[in-house]
Formats: structure tokens, sequence, C-alpha cells
């Protein structure tokens, strides 16, 4: 029986909100604890966690605050096919979407795995068809382009895979054409794309799950209107990944849809069709599924009662003693890697649109605070824009690095004795300790409090089975974080007052304020 309760109605929550400024990483941060301190996770990443600020006490009261809150319970429900988004009373199931964890998932008469693993089957074999030029253009000429046309999730985690990937495939020749997406309804977002491309040797991709997203369709119609000025027939160049029961489905103006359901969420949905329609035009079908095994093999690590061996589970328990004890507002995702330059992004729409919640999952109201403000970028750019204020502002800001051995191009050159990849992780390494212990300065200025706690998950390179890997540990741990602090993390009302009211604005019916900022647009 799981029991779906407040994070303060339970023990061990109280037991731990009373272990506040426990450690002291000026102090404790040592060798012995660098190698004590870490998880191993799937495809060769390790999760170490150092330098926040947890000992063998506080990590004792978040095993008792897991199994307290039937962590791994409420998983093993979600992924055996319960209906866990109570907002839309449906299931939830990406998971499914990259490997079988439990027993069978039934609906609306089908096996959910079957189902999905037909679709991943069928986007391989046109990508195959289409990297053949056995589906060609209408001079028989091969297409080397794909747009994806998406937003939200349809766009940050299918974008964010393919910018991580694409030197890999470069490196190992599997780049069987490059992509580029549309996502903002601004025209100039899809102008600069329509610009920077050969329209007739272009495939686009058309993702809507409902078929009616606003700003998708409009941008669909922008795209469409250009191809016929170039005397192309859009029908020709278009694909869709929707719904079966949307107006895209089974649609003559594409030549081929691929399709997910109402189980899988826009932000989680990178393993599904969305990701895996232009994941595979662009790489090929079995980087795909390399990706996905990786995702698969982190998600089994998940069904670990013991925290310690399950990394994404012990990351999601540090972040809320981080948030809830320590009274940390925001975290920072910070990859040294340029191939993760969009991760962050896509992992602030993840985590902030499952976890920015003041009700918990029944509409009743929450008496601590939930979700952190995610941002970040890479490393080292970083260092010089806003690391001034993780290092000496006055909110502590908690800090997840991502590093990798190698580099994924091959390519580097030695400056000053040592070569670029060196100087990365370097720098890399330096950051972790001068966030943690700090520097004592008679000069104000030039003193750093330290203490300032961070992660670090790291590999020997990034491929596209350690990026599934690496993409499931953040997707779990939002997801072990919702359990916790008993939220609906996979509904998103908060995105949908605005549409309906920009539906008002250009229908012309409103008035007060919402018509004078109308007029400042001449709407």
């Amino acid at each position: 029986m799981i029991n779906w309760e407040n994070a303060d109605s339970l023990e061990s929550w109280k037991k731990l909100m009373s272990l506040k400024g426990q450690v002291s990483l000026k102090k404790e941060l040592s060798a012995d604890r660098v190698k004590k301190y870490a998880a191993q996770e799937a495809e060769g990443l390790v999760y170490n966690y150092a330098a926040k600020q947890v000992n063998d006490q506080i990590l004792g009261i978040m095993q008792q605050l897991s199994d307290e809150a039937q962590l791994t319970e409420k998983f093993e429900a979600l992924y055996n096919g319960e209906i866990i988004n109570t907002g839309e009373n449906r299931k939830v199931l990406h998971h499914l979407l990259r490997g079988q964890l439990g027993k069978d998932v039934e609906y609306s008469g089908k096996n959910a795995r079957a189902f999905y693993e037909t679709q991943q089957k069928n986007i391989a074999a046109f990508a195959d068809k289409v990297h053949s030029g056995a589906i060609a253009n209408a001079k028989g000429e091969k297409f080397t382009t794909v747009v994806q046309i998406g937003i939200g999730g349809s766009d940050l985690g299918p974008r964010a895979m393919y910018i991580a990937l694409e030197n890999w495939a470069k490196k190992n020749g599997c780049l069987k054409m490059n992509a580029k997406f549309i996502s903002n309804v601004d025209p100039d977002d899809g102008a600069a794309v329509v610009g920077s491309v050969d329209l007739a040797h272009t495939l686009f991709i058309l993702v809507s799950k409902s078929g009616t997203t606003q700003e998708t369709l409009a941008n669909e119609l922008f795209v469409k209107d250009f191809l016929k000025k170039a005397g192309l027939d859009p029908a020709k160049h278009m694909i869709a990944v929707t719904s079966e029961t949307s107006p895209l489905a089974n649609n003559p103006a594409y030549l081929a849809s691929f399709y997910i359901d109402d189980y899988i969420g826009g932000r989680f949905s990178s393993t599904s069709a969305v990701g895996g329609a232009v994941l595979s035009l662009a790489f090929g079908g079995n980087v795909f599924a390399d990706f996905l095994k990786g995702a698969h093999e982190e998600d089994l690590l998940c069904k670990n009662k013991d925290i310690k061996k399950n990394p994404a589970l012990l990351d999601a328990l540090i972040g809320v003693y981080e948030r809830n004890v320590q009274e940390y507002p925001s975290t920072a995702i910070l990859p040294y890697s340029q191939a993760l330059s969009r991760f962050p992004a896509h992992l602030q729409q993840a985590d902030m649109e499952s976890n920015g919640k003041s009700v918990n999952r029944f509409g009743k109201p929450v008496n601590y605070v939930t979700g952190p403000v995610i941002f970040g970028e890479p490393g080292t750019n970083g260092q010089h824009s806003f690391y001034q204020l993780l290092h000496q502002g006055t909110d502590i800001i908690p800090l997840q690095f991502i590093g990798f051995v190698d580099n994924q191009s091959g390519c580097d050159v030695e400056v000053d004795g040592s070569v670029s990849q060196k100087k990365l992780c370097a720098n890399l390494a330096a950051q972790i300790v001068a966030f943690a212990c700090g520097k004592d300065d008679e000069n104000p200025n030039k003193n750093f409090a330290g203490e300032r706690p961070s992660s670090l998950i790291y590999g020997k390179q990034l491929t596209p089975a350690s990026l599934g890997a690496l993409l499931a540990h953040f997707e779990n741990k939002i997801m072990f974080q919702g359990f916790v602090w008993n939220l609906n993390s996979f509904d998103q009302e908060g995105v949908q007052l605005g549409k309906k009211l920009t539906k008002k604005v250009l229908a012309h019916d409103i008035d007060g304020a919402l018509k004078e900022y109308a007029a400042i647009f001449s709407i």
C-alpha cells in the first residue's frame, strides 16, 4: 500500500530538518572523502558528492526518508502503469520508451512497450530509406538536412541531444544529415533557419502531440509558404510526429507520421519519436538505439532501495536537503563540455516545469518550498560570466558539474605544457575545490568564504550511451524529488493561462490593462 503524504508529515523529514549546518567543506573535503563519496552510474559515469554538505548521519536520515516516503515503491508504481499524473488522470510511461522495467503495461487494447518499439523501428526504417535515397525529393536527390519544428519539450530536449552528439558523430562517421530547429513563433527564428538551408534538400519534422500547438502550427505554415514560393510541394518535404488521434495523424500532407501518446510528457520525450525522428535521421537508428540503451541502464539503477547505489535518488535527496533544510534557492548546471551547451536549458524546463508547484498531487497547498530555479552554461564560459556571484554573492547556490576525461572530436593542441582538454578539466577540478574551500584574505574584496556545495558527474567520453544515462539521471532525480514533495511532476498547468489569454488577445476579446498592452503592439 503506497501512501501519498506531504513531506512534513513524515518523521524522517522532521529529523532531516534539524540537521542544518552539520558539515564544513573547508574542514572535511579531503582525498579520502572524494574517493568515498561516489556512486557508480550506468555507462561508466560516476556521481561524486564529496563536495556536498552531507555526512554519514545525514545520509542515514536521507535513507530513512526514502524508505518512509516509499520513493522506490512509487517509482515501481509509475513504471508498472499506475495513474501517477493525477492532474490529467494519466499514466507516466517515458521509462517504457527505452526498456521494460516491470510488468506489461496495457492501454486502449495495446501493449505500450510493443507500441514504442514499433515506432522506433518504423523511424529507423524511414531514416534508412532517406539515407539511401529511396526516399528523396521530387528530383530524386537525397535530403541532406533535417529541420525540427516544435516548441518546449518538442525542441529543448531533442535540440540539446543533437548538439551533444554532433561532434561525436562527425568523428565516428555517423553524421548522416545536419539538423536544425525552429521553435520560437518569432518569425525571425523561422526565417533565419529557412534562410540557412537548401530547401530542395531539406526534410522538415513537425512535432505536436495534440496537433494543435499554436506556435508550431504557425511555424509550419511559415515554412510551407517558403517551400511553395520555391516551387516545392510541402507534402514531399515534411513528416509529422504526433498522437494517433491528432489531426496530423495519417494525413496526406506529410510523407510519413510517427506516434507518441498522452502518457509521454513533452519534457520527457527525447527518448520517444519526438527525439527519435530527428536523431535517427541525423545519426542513424543504431545511434538512437544506443542512446536508449544508456537511458535504460540508468533507469534500472533507480530500482535500488539503497540510496548509495541509486545515484539519481541520492542526488534528489541531497537536492531536497539543500532546498528545504539549507534553504538554497537555486541550482546551477555546469557542464564542462561544449557538446552539452544546451543541456542546462533542457533541464531548466524538465525541472522547473515539473516541480514548480505550490500544491500537492491532490491540489492542497504545501507548507514547504519545492523546486529550485535552474540555470547554467558550459565551462569555462560560465567562469567568465556569472561565477562571480556563485563565489562571492550573498546567496549560496548549489552546483552540479559535469565533465569528461576525453573530448569528442579528438582534436587538440598543446599550449604552455598541456592540451586544451587538460586545461578544461583542470579548471573543473579547481572550481570544485575553490567553491568548497574558498580562500582567506585580509582584503575583504579578495576573501572567498567557500562552503559552496557541488556535485560532479564524470565519465570517459560523452557518447550516445553515456548521454542517455546522463539524461535519465536527471529525469529520475526530478521524479524522485517530486515524490518527496508529494507533487504531481507530470502536468504543467502553469503554462496554460498565458495561452488562453493570448487567444483572447488575438480575438480582440479583451479590455482593461490587457487591451492597453495589446495596443502597444497594434494588435
